[in-house]
C-alpha cells in the first residue's frame, strides 16, 4: 500500500512544476504550451523537459513559450526559436535532417553489417573441414608424444 501512495505521489511531481502563474487563460493555447512543454529539453537538468523540471531556467523557458504562443507564434517557430539561442540540444527528439542522418541511420546500419559479418564468420566456419584442423604435422606430433611419455 505504501509502494502505491509513493508511486501516485511521484506520478504526480511533473504536475506541479508548472506554476499556476505562468498559465494562459485561454485553454486552447495551455494545451498547445503544454505539448511544446514536452518538446523542450530543460537545458540544465539535461535528461527532463521542461515541463517537469523545477529549473529556474525550464521555469523561465515555460513563461518564453507562453508569450510566444501568446503572440501568436506556430509552435514550429517557438522550437526554432529555442533551437537558434541553443542548438538542436534543446530539442528532447531531434530532427532527421542535414547531418542529423547519419546519426539516425548509423545505429540501424552498424546492426546490419554486424549482422552481415556474423552471417560470414558462421558459414565459414561450418564450412570448414574439421578433421584438416585438427591434423599435426610429424614434428607436433613427435613432440606431443615425448611430452606424454613423461
Amino acid at each position: 500500500m505504501r509502494w502505491l501512495i509513493l508511486c501516485l505521489c511521484l506520478y504526480t511531481l511533473p504536475a506541479l512544476a508548472v506554476e499556476p502563474d505562468e498559465m494562459l487563460a485561454d485553454p486552447v493555447l495551455e494545451a498547445r504550451a503544454q505539448v511544446l512543454d514536452e518538446k523542450i529539453r530543460c537545458v540544465k537538468c539535461r535528461s527532463e523537459v521542461i515541463a517537469s523540471s523545477n529549473a529556474d531556467w525550464a521555469s523561465d523557458a515555460r513563461v518564453v513559450v507562453r508569450e510566444l504562443i501568446a503572440d501568436g507564434k506556430t509552435d514550429d517557430e517557438v522550437l526554432d526559436f529555442f533551437v537558434a539561442r541553443y542548438g538542436e540540444y534543446v530539442l528532447m527528439t531531434p530532427q532527421t535532417s542535414g547531418s542529423n542522418v547519419l546519426l539516425w541511420l548509423a545505429g540501424p546500419l552498424m546492426l546490419m553489417v554486424g549482422g552481415w559479418l556474423a552471417v560470414i564468420y558462421l558459414r565459414r566456419r561450418a564450412g570448414a573441414d574439421p578433421d584438416t584442423e585438427l591434423v599435426l604435422s610429424e614434428a607436433e606430433q613427435a613432440r606431443l608424444d615425448e611430452i606424454m611419455k613423461q
